[in-house]
């Protein structure tokens, strides 16, 4: 009976990450912005929003458009390793399956 439980817990986390990759994942593009890019570079916080919200979407209209020629195994770790950190970011996604 031990042995069934995390047999349980590890197949469902399974099928929790392969449906995470059937489509793109919704990220908030500004709260993406503000963490990571109005803090850590010497742009104006205006034009740094403005300069990653065009990167983030270019990249959420590529990942739209090309998501099914992925693998489901990439896609699926590449969406995960995505979200490590709490700022999950179309452009980072995109970068990961490119490579």
């Amino acid at each position: 009976m031990s042995f069934q439980f995390p047999a349980i817990l590890v197949g469902s986390l399974l099928i929790t990450t392969a449906a995470m990759a059937d489509s793109v994942p919704k990220y908030d593009m500004a709260r993406t912005c503000r963490l990571d890019h109005a803090a850590a570079s010497g742009l104006a916080i205006s034009e740094s929003m403005k300069n990653c919200m065009r990167d983030e979407k270019q990249a959420s209209a590529q990942l739209q458009t090309q998501w099914s020629k992925f693998p489901a195994a990439k896609r699926a770790g590449c969406v995960s390793q995505n979200t490590i950190g709490g700022t999950p970011s179309y452009v980072g996604l995109l970068t990961c399956l490119q490579f």
